[in-house]
């Protein structure tokens, strides 16, 4: 289905450049509106003007904005809401009436199905049958919004991950990239919209879409491009290795490069590495991905994740002592492992929420394992247990990425030849690996001052939706 936000030539001029800065929309609709038919994904929201008409005139509309509805809400005690986000202009007119009007192409019964969801000043909702039949006349009239529709529909219905390796593999390359774009701050959709690779050996990044429009605070101008990362370019002329390459940048001149790289096919394949680097302060920190069961919080320690441990301790030796404050550090633990949790309840439907899990210094991993906390059963009580019910404390996704995002735990000192040299090793060694390198000139100060700004906006927005939207009880 779609829903259909229907506003005046007036508001929606008035209202323009906040959607162009904030490129979403929260609109109240009326309760009694059928949505069981957007339960099973997040649907389509088309934004259209209308030039008021007088009695007897027909109808004269455009679509200026497309985007996804992405939760809905209440307002009040009669009320509910929508809130479109991501939400993209259409930068070329798209006549709905008249001569022109792609409504022309419709059915006469889906064509007076749509106008009966698009009265002015509402919110309205359609039938797929009608989107399906406007999804394919606005192809046709329009190809330019093509690509735009092709990802925009990706993050509307999103490929379900089954139980296969790559399937598997992918979730957690998935979670990796979303939690590089919050270390970075950069948003979300800019790595969002993602179909399934023609082949299973392929990383994740390979199927993204990337967003079509240029006119963001975001510009999505490289993708899968040997310029964009010269020290893993190389990877991309060979037939062993698997590398996808995107590039983002900001309006403040920030740039971040993601790079997502394996050398092994998915059935043999270690795990998968996450490394976020921040080039002005030459520091990266390091999460090894450990999957817990679907049905169990917990993993046995075996030989070779002692192994692993031994190899994130000899990753944390690139660091050097701090000699100045912008250096210093929470501790020396650049080096986590992340004992990521899909519960079995869950629905496999792809979403940019980061997956439950426990982040956990290499250390702190080294004390427990020598505490009683951690004996399990087997192996006559000498066998040794990670998980919810052993480790009393534990770093939540929100915490480590904070403390990334300001730098209060990392390397110190290392350089990108180094870290070139640190991935080499763990694709040899079979292991995907998703790594950012975020470059600018940004000052220390300055960084903490967008990082604090960003998280003060985030909160207003959540204090302001908390108001209208109070828990039940």
């Amino acid at each position: 289905m779609a829903f259909i936000v229907t506003l005046s030539s007036e508001e929606l001029d008035a209202n323009q450049g906040k959607f162009r800065i904030e490129q979403r929309l929260t609109k109240s609709r009326p309760k009694s509106l059928n949505i069981d038919a957007a339960l099973d994904g997040p649907p389509i929201a088309l934004l259209i003007g209308e030039v008021p008409s007088q009695p007897g005139h027909e109808r004269s509309r455009w679509l200026a904005w497309i985007g996804i509805v992405a939760r809905h809400g209440t307002v009040g005690a009669v009320d509910k809401s929508i809130t479109v986000d991501p939400l993209r202009e259409c930068l070329a007119t798209v006549p709905l009436d008249g001569p022109e009007g792609i409504l022309r192409d419709l059915p006469p019964s889906l064509r007076q199905a749509f106008d009966r969801a698009s009265l002015l000043g509402t919110v309205g909702a359609c039938s797929n049958a009608v989107w399906q039949s406007l999804e394919s006349a606005l192809r046709a009239r329009s190809p330019g919004l093509g690509p735009l529709l092709d990802w925009l529909i990706a993050q509307a219905d999103p490929p379900v991950f089954g139980d296969s390796h790559a399937d598997l593999s992918w979730q957690e390359q998935r979670d990796a990239t979303g939690s590089l774009l919050r270390m970075a701050d950069f948003p979300l959709a800019a790595l969002a919209a993602w179909r399934r690779p023609s082949s299973d050996d392929a990383p994740y990044t390979a199927g993204l879409i990337p967003q079509p429009v240029e006119h963001s605070l975001i510009d999505y101008d490289v993708r899968v491009a040997g310029e964009a990362f010269g020290m893993f370019s190389e990877w991309q002329q060979g037939s062993t290795v698997r590398c996808d390459i995107h590039v983002l940048h900001d309006a403040s001149g920030r740039r971040l490069e993601v790079v997502n790289v394996n050398a092994t096919p998915v059935e043999s394949r270690l795990g998968t590495d996450m490394l976020y680097y921040h080039e002005p302060t030459k520091s990266f920190v390091f999460v090894q991905y450990k999957r817990l069961g679907p049905d169990g919080r917990s993993i046995y320690v075996d030989a070779r994740l002692r192994s692993q441990l031994d190899r994130l301790e000899e990753a944390a030796e690139l660091s050097r002592p701090p000699t100045q404050p912008s250096e210093w550090r929470l501790g020396d633990d650049p080096c986590f492992v992340k004992l990521a949790h899909w519960p079995q309840s869950t629905s496999r439907r792809p979403t940019q929420e980061l997956a439950p899990g426990m982040y956990l210094p290499i250390s702190y991993i080294r004390l427990l394992l020598d505490d009683d906390c951690t004996r399990g059963r087997r192996e006559g009580g000498t066998a040794r247990i990670l998980g919810y019910d052993q480790v009393e404390r534990h770093l939540t996704g929100t915490q480590f990425i904070d403390l990334v995002k300001h730098g209060l735990v990392g390397t110190v000192g290392t350089t990108r030849e180094q870290l070139y040299a640190l991935v080499k090793r763990r694709v040899d060694s079979g292991h995907s690996v998703v790594v950012a390198t975020e470059s600018s000139e940004e000052s220390v100060r300055a960084r903490q001052t967008r990082t604090r700004d960003r998280g003060a906006k985030r909160r207003t927005y959540l204090h302001r939706t908390y108001k209208q939207n109070p828990p039940a009880g």
